[in-house]
């Protein structure tokens, strides 16, 4: 039996077990495929500081497919090519303890690997610098045996971006688009939590999506850090120990970890027994496992958070609503926590009605910026949002089911080290400190909506009654000025009374050309207000009190405090128009006003 060992590569383990790294069905393939290569474009376009502009094209050729994906990225240089496309495990990212979207070193050569596993075809590689003329193209196959690259063809082509690269590979695939787990439903998902990027997209049949770009700020790039002592296992810290150039047991506790000063490596070294002079080379397991026990009685702060990159309360709520189009909506971006060492942050966006129909809430799960498809009932995100009672905040919902409602619930972990279930990346474990965040996050949102749902409620049931006294109260007003022959009354003034609303009126007088504009403002309403009140006007304009901003075109505001009961005067003088329909008010509900209109300031 003995004769029969031999070495295998990696490339040969996952020639054989491809399906541990996504490619399970021929649909899910193509998926992961496209996955794989824009996740690359979105990392090398961030980490240049450049806006990614990624394109991507899937096309029928014979019996199979062709996947082609190009990036604005900074590009590869030429000796990188062969190693980045062409040998599993090999990576920049690995060592290093930052969030990023790929780490292993092993999704795009995988996609190499399966192309050539399943048409026979090998992979061409286009991809060009900012210094150089002419982009370098490289032909290559992996050698599984060896787990290296095989060059069939190199040389150098014009291209017309300035810096860039590009991937065509073909792929035996099965191509599907109605349904959630979809290339189109992928992009259209990355571009929501990449609100930075643009992704332009041809289906098989020659239909172009374009995901378009809601913002021209690129997020910063996180940055590397040293390992948490609490992070650190044992057969670890003996590699750290033999691999120092720390000629001190002290001077490796402040190089070679994160939050380590003067004083915490004095109380690490006399809880576990040491001078601080010990040569680290020479130490063993004994030592080793004393130095470990020591970290875990030692009080620590939380490691730096400046190595994740969170996408923002402001952009997942604008993306939320670029996409989504909803009638409400709300982030909340959890602060960085920590588990076994290493940082993480939740973030979590709901979309509410407006043109979302769906009956059940559509979940979006997100790890590093990346789209889980696959795995959803067997995530700890999933579980989360199942775990929490929606009822208490106004949906309906079935016991460890997801919610029904008009609703889109975004979820992002940020984190240096994902606790996926699997190589595929499809779900995240369930670690209690991950669940716990999340449950939090979303227990905000879910406050938010109830107050939204409780207010749109209210302002409902007072429009209902607001429009019963506007038909009846005009008629008794117009009998009793009858009978007492008096002049017309002002409804609205009087059902804002009723109502107990902020109410608002304009009055103009024109002579010879000059408008003479008053605004009153009466509180009905039981509290002070202290509102923005605001009127866009053209041509010249005089007003005393106020703040006026721009030329030709000019917006005049004032800064408005009113007790219950009480009615405020404001003035100008105007030689033109006046743009807004009604006065424009900021700093009040919509169901508390009448007369004006609420300023929407985006």
């Amino acid at each position: 039996m003995s004769g029969k060992h031999r070495e295998i590569s990696v490339a040969e383990f996952f020639e054989k077990n491809k399906h541990i790294l996504g490619y399970s069905n021929p649909a899910k393939a193509i998926i992961t495929v496209v996955k794989e290569a824009v996740d690359n474009a979105l990392d090398a376009c961030e980490e240049a500081g450049i806006l990614p502009d990624i394109f991507v094209r899937i096309s029928k050729v014979d019996d199979h497919f062709k996947i082609v994906v190009e990036d604005n990225g900074p590009g590869i240089p030429k000796d990188q090519i062969p190693r980045v496309f062409g040998k599993l495990l090999y990576g920049s990212r690995f060592h290093e303890i930052r969030q990023s979207r790929g780490q292993q070193g092993i999704g795009i050569s995988a996609a190499v690997l399966y192309a050539q596993l399943t048409t026979g075809k090998p992979a061409i590689i286009i991809s060009k610098t900012p210094d150089e003329e002419k982009a370098k193209k490289v032909v290559l196959y992996i050698n599984t045996k060896k787990n290296e690259p095989e060059i069939v063809e190199e040389g150098k082509e014009e291209w017309y971006l300035p810096s860039g690269t590009k991937i065509e590979l073909e792929i035996v695939g099965n191509y599907v688009r109605e349904r959630k787990q979809s290339v189109y439903e992928y992009l259209r998902e990355t571009s929501v939590i990449n609100p930075h990027a643009k992704i332009t997209f041809v289906e098989p049949d020659g239909t172009i999506n374009e995901f378009k770009r809601v913002t021209e700020d690129v997020p910063p790039p996180p940055k590397s850090i040293k390992p948490h002592p609490h992070g650190i296992e044992l057969g670890t810290l003996m590699n750290m120990l033999k691999a120092t150039k720390a000629t001190t047991l002290r001077k490796f506790l402040k190089d070679e970890f994160v939050r380590v000063g003067d004083k915490i490596a004095d109380d690490v070294l006399k809880k576990g027994g040491f001078n601080g002079d010990e040569v680290p080379q020479e130490m063993g397991r004994n030592e080793a496992a004393r130095l470990l026990n020591a970290f875990r009685q030692t009080d620590f702060l939380p490691p730096p958070t400046d190595c994740l990159s969170p996408i923002g309360e402001a952009m997942i709520a604008k993306s939320l609503m670029a996409e989504y189009q909803p009638e409400f909506v709300y982030a909340v971006t959890r602060k960085p926590k920590v588990y076994s060492g290493h940082p993480f942050l939740v973030e979590v966006g709901i979309a509410y009605g407006g043109e979302i129909k769906s009956e059940k809430v559509t979940l979006l799960r997100y790890a590093n910026k990346i789209p889980l498809l696959y795995q959803q009932g067997g995530c700890a995100l999933t579980k989360a949002v199942e775990g929490v009672n929606w009822k208490s905040y106004g949906m309906l919902q079935n016991k460890g089911e997801l919610p029904s409602a008009p609703a889109v619930i975004l979820i992002h972990l940020a984190s240096t080290n994902i606790p996926y279930t699997s190589e595929s990346k499809e779900s995240v474990a369930a670690i209690p400190e991950i669940v716990d965040e999340t449950r939090l996050a979303l227990q905000e949102v879910g406050r938010r909506v109830k107050e939204y749902l409780d207010r749109k409620n209210r302002q409902q049931k007072k429009r209902k009654k607001e429009e019963m006294i506007g038909k009846v109260l005009p008629l008794i007003a117009e009998k009793v000025c009858e009978i007492l022959e008096k002049e017309p009354l002002e409804i609205d003034r009087i059902v804002a009374r009723i109502m107990g609303y902020l109410h608002v009126e304009r009055v103009v007088y024109e002579k010879d050309g000059v408008k003479e504009v008053t605004i009153r403002v009466s509180n009905f309403t039981r509290s002070k207000r202290s509102i923005k009140l605001y009127e866009m006007c053209s041509g010249e304009v005089k007003a005393d009190g106020a703040k006026i901003s721009g030329s030709g075109y000019s917006t005049i505001m004032w800064n408005v405090e009113v007790k219950p009961e009480e009615e405020v005067e404001l003035s100008y003088q105007l030689k033109g128009k006046i743009i807004n329909k009604n006065p424009l008010v900021e700093g009040i509900e919509e169901d508390l006003l009448s007369g004006a209109e609420v300023m929407n300031l985006l």
